[in-house]
């Protein structure tokens, strides 16, 4: 089936699908400047570089926000004590205090511990909070800011292009944001930390996909799997080491054999893909003409067989033939 971002998964530059609000305050080049990846934007196109957030385009990873404490959260207000066990069901946070259980809304206004690359700590504060409705219930979206002591002001996490504040997923675990090593783009399920998925980066797309890491089995397939073999397929990180080989303005038809995206272009497959990059490629890929080369993966000899979903395959892209491109 056709759609152009959400159900049918066929990826266009269109510009950012995450809601734009109000536009925010220029960073200063202070400590905006050092933790650039807070506040910097997420990327123009739905098919972007960006795993969560602005893309790096290097291996420094000290300014980044690399991860979420459930530790020291705490509710907003003065005398709000802090939250003794804080957790994720989905994306809504739960909580135990001294007062009782807390969830969904009364986050609004809490206050939470991010880390940076570097092992420095910012503070994160709930500004907003929108929780999901319909087929997306289960999918709640926070505005959050970090604190600037440089500045004394707070900065929005995610932010668009033209400056405007965007929303983000809360997803438990967290991911390696190196590009070009072993384990670049891969997910560690840590109990202790969470991410805040920026909207229009691959992690928060491929909730939006359907691929929720939350939910369970699809098909015979796990979720959790299908979300991280997505992450890999959104940024044509072909050789699963965080390099992404995509050029923005491409289109891609997703899908896969557990029912979340089906099939709905006559397209050229492009790859097949599990949770550690592609498990081959055809020879005209998003990559355009850069050479990709994978020396520590083996690939399978034969492309976009039906019959590669029983063998390990989770997803397949395709790309439109000669002369049907998308927008560059």
């Amino acid at each position: 089936m056709v759609a152009r971002w959400k159900v049918g998964a066929m990826l266009i530059a269109v510009g950012l699908m995450g809601c734009e609000g109000a536009g925010a305050e220029e960073p200063r080049d202070t400590l905006a400047t050092r933790v650039a990846e807070l506040s910097a934007p997420n990327g123009r196109n739905l098919n972007g570089r960006n795993l969560n957030g602005r893309n790096l385009n290097g291996t420094d990873l000290s300014g980044m926000l690399v991860a979420v404490r459930f530790d020291g959260a705490r509710r907003a207000g003065p005398r709000a004590s802090a939250l003794t066990q804080t957790w994720l069901e989905g994306s809504v946070f739960h909580a135990e205090s001294a007062s009782g259980h807390v969830s969904g809304m009364d986050f609004l206004g809490a206050s939470f511990v991010g880390e940076l690359g570097d092992g420095t700590i910012v503070s994160l504060r709930v500004d907003d909070i929108q929780p999901g409705t319909g087929a997306n219930a289960d999918l709640w979206v926070y505005r959050v800011s970090y604190y600037s002591r440089d500045e004394d002001a707070w900065r929005p996490i995610c932010t668009a292009d033209g400056g405007g504040t965007l929303g983000a997923i809360a997803v438990s675990g967290r991911w390696d944001y190196r590009q070009g090593v072993a384990g670049g783009g891969s997910k560690t399920e840590d109990a202790q930390s969470f991410t805040f998925a920026c909207e229009g980066a691959a992690i928060a797309k491929c909730m939006r996909f359907g691929y929720r890491p939350w939910g369970g089995v699809a098909g015979g397939h796990d979720l959790g799997k299908l979300h991280q073999a997505c992450t890999r397929m959104v940024r044509a990180d072909f050789c699963g080491d965080g390099t992404s080989f995509t050029v923005d303005g491409t289109w891609v038809n997703l899908y896969d054999a557990s029912g979340v995206q089906r099939d709905s272009e006559g397209w050229s497959v492009e790859a097949e893909w599990d949770t550690q990059g592609s498990r081959c490629r055809a020879p005209t890929t998003r990559a355009r003409g850069r050479e990709v080369l994978c020396p520590s993966r083996s690939v399978i000899p034969v492309c976009g067989l039906p019959t590669s979903f029983l063998l390990g395959t989770l997803l397949m892209s395709e790309i439109p033939v000669a002369g049907t491109q998308g927008p560059y």
